[in-house]
């Protein structure tokens, strides 16, 4: 795709194992093939937002609206950058980076999900380092802040490993029922402690003022 009009879909992520971009339509339909697949086993729910709930087609089809709304939806005070997480050149998840007000507050926050055969391999913490390095060393972030379920140690671990620190604990509603999220942050200095993979950042400066507003 000719990134002409929209230049963020010509920015890239690499890392040793992964490739982290924008997808245009070819590579979202991939995306929305994988969430279909399933990301999870169907008697537990790792999101807060229970939107794997519902038949293949209906999951696929909301993670295509999604991404194609985020886009839609894209302001400098108020983004959402979600990134086809690409492994040996199939794509296996997705990266999402976001913020508001990123220009004052300099805080992102993240989220992510990858499909069950590409589990239990470390590209979770892979590709959730590429986005943190483009919010600190690309955008200039002061922290990044993410929450998990209590009893999802998979997210949490990769949080830790990281250098996220707990950040305290909120309760949310999940089908119906009470669920704790332990929230967590990581703050530059903690960041740099904690940083292992190496991360190339290209095409960003085409779109760091006009779209991230820094």
């Amino acid at each position: 795709m000719e990134p002409r009009h929209w230049p963020l879909y010509g920015l890239r992520l690499r890392t040793p194992r992964l490739e982290l971009r924008l997808p245009g339509l070819e590579l979202l339909d991939e995306l929305a093939a994988v969430a279909a697949d399933g990301l999870h086993a169907p008697d537990r729910m790792p999101f807060s937002v229970p939107w794997t709930d519902g038949p293949p087609e209906a999951v696929g089809r909301a993670v295509f609206q999604h991404v194609l709304g985020t886009v839609a939806a894209w302001s400098a005070q108020d983004w959402t950058l979600s990134l086809a997480v690409l492994h040996e050149g199939r794509v296996v998840g997705r990266q999402d980076l976001a913020a508001r007000e990123f220009g004052v507050l300099r805080q992102v926050r993240t989220g992510s999900w990858l499909g069950l055969p590409h589990q239990g391999r470390g590209l979770g913490t892979e590709m959730r380092a590429a986005a943190l390095h483009l919010a600190f060393a690309g955008l200039g972030a002061r922290c990044a802040v993410s929450a998990a379920m209590t009893d999802n140690p998979r997210s949490l671990g990769v949080s830790h490993r990281l250098g996220y620190a707990d950040d305290g604990v909120e309760t949310g509603v999940v089908r119906g029922e009470p669920v704790t999220l332990r929230r967590l942050r990581l703050d530059r200095s903690r960041w740099e402690e904690f940083r292992r993979v190496d991360v190339s950042v290209e095409g960003l400066d085409d779109v760091r003022r006009a779209q991230f507003g820094v």
